[in-house]
């Protein structure tokens, strides 16, 4: 008789005892070995339920124990010993040389409940969000790798900045010490060396208890590559030709850029992906997810408008998970790192036809123009008109559909050749004054563009060392008269970001509009607003050039005194910032054919590469 349980994987039973399903349709038997029967391959067999599924109840099996499933495939039937792909625990070491059991990769039957105490924690409204995405391992570390409870000492750090959404980096169980977390082989384990299930969900109660959200990256574009042989990989025995078995596609390309791709026209298969959503929804209480390379599940070769080799069955889960996650009580977020510029991932889904359904998507073209703008040495090469094009482009109607930032792990990961965006712009000088002027003026662009703004850890002290999985973030910086100077920047301008002072709230609004452009001296000027009025409408001035303007003509949307709310010249965000300009000016009546079509002009004084924000 098969197990009294719903569900896959092992299911404590309360009273006593667990139930274990699983999935292995070309087995001729299966047996469940562990510790609560000595490791025996035969003393608990699997009942097969004519689906592909097996499963059995197993009285002596109790919360905490190690186990793992011995499958005798098809043909000769030689046992194969596999982890549990829904084990929602993992053990991550080899016993000692010369011990009896190997017990890496061991899945544990796991407590299921956790005390939850939400308090009044509710997902901030998109236009309100500033992300700061960061990598578990390498963002506190002291010398060690970071972890959960490491990351709970930095809550308060990052509230100070105004933080009010955390992505982190895939933190799903891997091979290995070190990670960027993007070879996911047991995707429903907490990677153990940053603290593991219930460590996370500490971490999520204390981060929302700070007001704070979680976004997750999941990875379903593929899985491992490494550990796979341990899990998913020939489950069951049965394969095609040097295919990976049942959880994989069989017909080329089987691979995405990194490991073997799911095989979403298995119903099964796509079960355990929906199941991975619910279990991050439902068992951790998360408040989002970035879903890394969509490009990657609903293109076969990564391709945009290649509809011959487009996978109708991802783009189809990529809508059935989208419809799962917005039918939550409460409010989540799902964000596609597609970078294809492609309207249709963040149109609303609709089963059989519309878009995928993501709320927001990472925006390349953002990102290389405005990096463009601020890298290349001479002014004479920024194009102003690239510029005021990504700050007014939009997927649709929703300005908030734009995931903006002028770094990311992608882009600051050593081992790609990339550098920090201030070693970038004056190399082997990433503190010179260039560098800090040009990388701020890339922040503040992303902070006063519509769309959700996010930082990549360090970004605002001024950390210049390229990325990787074993360095970590150096916090002397942050100590530093220039790392604090540069952070009190990125603080005040995520408290204008979020209207903080309630003067700004444009700044969350859905409109733009560039109405001054001049590539001669590099000067743009942007209105930024959500009803207009008093403590609404925004004025955003930006010099690109090496070039002070002590009193630089530009339009405003109404009369009046217009307050500078924010200079970044000022030597409160560096020493030698100059307090140039960043005066407050009174805005009178234009002539009608004025070539900016603002009712009104005013006259501004700005320092070289800076950036000017006024409001009424």
């Amino acid at each position: 008789m098969g197990t009294s349980q719903t569900g896959m994987g092992a299911m404590p039973i309360a009273g006593g005892g667990t139930g274990f399903r699983v999935w292995a349709p070309f087995a001729q038997k299966v047996f469940v070995a562990g510790e609560f029967n000595g490791w025996s391959d035969t003393d608990n067999p699997l009942v097969y339920e004519g689906n592909g599924n097996w499963s059995a109840d197993v009285s002596s099996a109790k919360i905490g124990d190690q186990y793992r499933y011995v499958i005798h495939p098809l043909g000769d039937g030689t046992p194969i010993w596999r982890t549990d792909p829904r084990a929602r625990r993992v053990y991550s070491e080899d016993d000692p040389v010369g011990a009896t059991i190997k017990r890496k990769n061991n899945g544990y039957v796991v407590e299921p409940t956790y005390f939850w105490d939400s308090g009044s924690f509710g997902m901030p409204a998109f236009n309100e969000l500033v992300i700061y995405q960061l990598h578990v391992a390498t963002f506190n570390t002291e010398g060690k790798t970071g972890t959960f409870d490491s990351l709970i000492e930095k809550l308060d750090y990052l509230k100070s900045l105004g933080i009010n959404a955390i992505e982190l980096l895939p933190i799903i169980g891997f091979q290995g010490e070190h990670s960027l977390g993007y070879n996911p082989a047991f995707a429903f384990d907490i990677e153990s060396s940053y603290g593991g299930d219930t460590e996370f969900r500490d971490f999520i109660k204390a981060t929302h208890n700070q007001g704070m959200a979680v976004i997750v990256d999941v990875v379903y574009n593929h899985f491992g590559p490494e550990d796979l042989d341990a899990s998913l990989r020939r489950i069951d025995g049965w394969y095609e030709g040097d295919g990976d078995g049942i959880y994989f596609y069989n017909r080329s390309p089987q691979r995405d850029w990194f490991g073997p791709r799911p095989d979403y026209g298995r119903s099964q298969v796509r079960d355990y992906i929906r199941d991975n959503i619910r279990m991050w929804l439902e068992e951790y209480h998360v408040d989002g997810f970035r879903f890394d390379s969509t490009i990657g599940i609903r293109n076969a070769y990564g391709n945009n408008n290649d509809p011959k080799n487009d996978i109708s069955e991802g783009w189809w889960l990529l809508q059935e998970l989208n419809s799962l996650i917005k039918s939550q009580p409460s409010a989540k977020i799902t964000i596609a790192e597609d970078l294809q510029e492609n309207e249709w991932v963040t149109k609303p889904a609709s089963f059989g036809g519309g878009g995928a359904g993501f709320d927001a998507q990472w925006v390349s073209r953002f990102y290389w123009d405005i990096h463009n703008a601020v890298v290349v040495p001479a002014d004479s090469s920024r194009n102003m008109f690239a510029v005021r094009d990504v700050i007014e482009q939009r997927y649709g109607s929703d300005a908030f559909s734009r995931i903006l930032f002028s770094e990311n792990h992608d882009q600051v990961h050593a081992d790609k050749g990339n550098l920090r965006l201030p070693d970038a712009i004056d190399r082997g000088h990433a503190d010179s004054y260039f560098a800090r002027k040009r990388s701020t003026l890339a922040a503040a662009i992303v902070m006063t563009t519509p769309g959700i703004p996010m930082i990549f850890q360090g970004q605002e002290f001024l950390e210049w060392l390229a990325w990787t999985d074993k360095t970590a973030l150096d916090w002397n910086k942050k100590d530093s008269l220039i790392g604090g100077k540069i952070f009190n920047l990125y603080r005040d301008l995520i408290q204008l970001r979020r209207n903080w002072y309630n003067n700004t709230r444009g700044l969350r609004g859905q409109h733009v509009h560039v109405h001054h452009v001049n590539d001669n001296d590099k000067v743009i000027a942007y209105h930024r607003w959500e009803n207009g009025g008093a403590g609404d409408d925004v004025i955003v001035v930006v010099n690109f050039g090496h070039k002070s303007f002590p009193s630089y003509s530009v339009g405003f949307p109404t009369p009046g005194i217009w307050w500078n709310r924010f200079n970044s010249d000022s030597d409160t965000y560096s020493p030698d910032f100059g307090n140039f300009g960043g005066y407050s000016t009174t805005a009178g009546s234009t002539d009608p054919n004025d070539p900016e079509h603002m009712p009104c002009r005013g006259n501004v004084g700005i320092a070289p590469y800076s950036v000017l924000i006024f409001s009424q």
